[in-house]
């Protein structure tokens, strides 16, 4: 699969871009597992165009995640053609376009899966934005805005007439947000259309390599995102693939694996962002590593309060020395946010 002039191999597998999830500590963790293209947090365009702190600060990419891409998200085109010019000065690979995000915030403004309620609207914005950049435009959206308007077969020809290099569905429309089991028969649909000839991208439910390959083999998409599933689970890339090329099942990490992979999340964490502001990002992953551990409570409070960086990784430590005969295959890591 290629996207533009990006070689990414057979059956690629993509970082979903999640918002306070996928910060750069994280898209590290998860490239070093195997995954070949990760995503920003979504930036907001008018973030970016006033300069916020905040929506700036998500621009920092580093030439280990490569390919990278940059989301963002608004409403209307102006500031959207201006923050795509503002991320392609960041230098990532990609600028991909949030067209899925369901958040009544986002949503009830009409950016992110809101979009999906103008359809010209949204693609004269993607014909604008592929007209002011040099980089590849991507886009991620969902099947419609719910039952009665699942319009992703007339999207992707439409958005892909302006210019996009790739596109991605997650199998849910708006009004579903993340209830319900995603449906990929119209994300087949989308890629076994004759007519399309740009990458297709399946997203929604995949948490294993067996779901993974019966994707790939039922609706041949050309790549699959994996959002929820990661959290808690950077190695989940690399089960996937061991599993797409073997057919068999990765034993999960061992608890005291999982301390050495947490305690590298949390330092690099720390070398990008500082100790105070590392530490207190880091909360909403650590404890996460440690789903299922039996009477944990006590030690996750620690996890999620601690402050000081000797106390904190001392803490970790304990969960090997305590946990480390603990059978991790027990242990079910649980949703901290959602997949856009």
């Amino acid at each position: 699969m290629k996207i533009a002039n990006i070689e990414l191999g057979e059956q690629p597998l993509f970082l979903a871009p999640m918002e306070d999830v996928t910060d750069p500590s994280f898209r590290y963790m998860c490239k070093k597992f195997g995954a070949d293209v990760v995503y920003t947090e979504f930036i907001s365009s008018d973030g970016l165009i006033r300069d916020a702190a905040k929506s700036l600060a998500k621009l920092n990419i580093d030439d280990a995640e490569r390919p990278v891409g940059i989301q963002i998200y608004g409403h209307l085109i102006e500031p959207m053609v201006e923050a795509a010019r503002i991320a392609e000065a960041a230098h990532p690979d990609i600028i991909d376009i949030n067209f899925g995000c369901p958040m009544k915030k986002i949503a009830g403004r009409g950016a992110g899966s809101g979009m999906m309620r103008d359809v010209p609207l949204m693609v004269e914005m993607t014909r604008r934005i592929v007209d002011a950049v040099k980089l590849p435009v991507t886009v991620k959206t969902r099947l419609g805005w719910d039952d009665d308007t699942k319009n992703i077969e007339e999207i992707a020809l439409r958005l892909q007439d302006v210019g996009i290099a790739a596109l991605t569905v997650h199998g849910r429309t708006r009004a579903q947000l993340y209830k319900g089991e995603a449906d990929w028969t119209l994300i087949g649909k989308v890629k076994n259309n004759p007519a399309i000839h740009i990458p297709i991208i399946g997203n929604g439910d995949i948490d294993s390599g067996e779901k993974a390959k019966a994707m790939f083999d039922r609706y041949g998409v050309d790549g699959i995102m994996i959002g929820r599933a990661t959290y808690g689970r950077p190695w989940i890339f690399k089960e996937v693939k061991h599993y797409l090329r073997t057919g068999e099942k990765l034993p999960q990490p061992t608890v005291v694996e999982r301390v050495a992979i947490a305690e590298e999340h949390l330092a690099k964490s720390i070398e990008i962002k500082g100790e105070r502001v590392g530490i207190l990002e880091m909360r909403r992953h650590l404890s996460n590593y440690f789903k299922g551990l039996p009477d944990f409570k006590e030690t996750r409070g620690k996890l999620v309060t601690l402050s000081d960086p000797a106390e904190l990784f001392a803490v970790i430590d304990s969960i090997a020395d305590r946990w480390g005969d603990f059978d991790s295959s027990q242990t079910v890591p649980s949703p901290l946010s959602h997949d856009i």
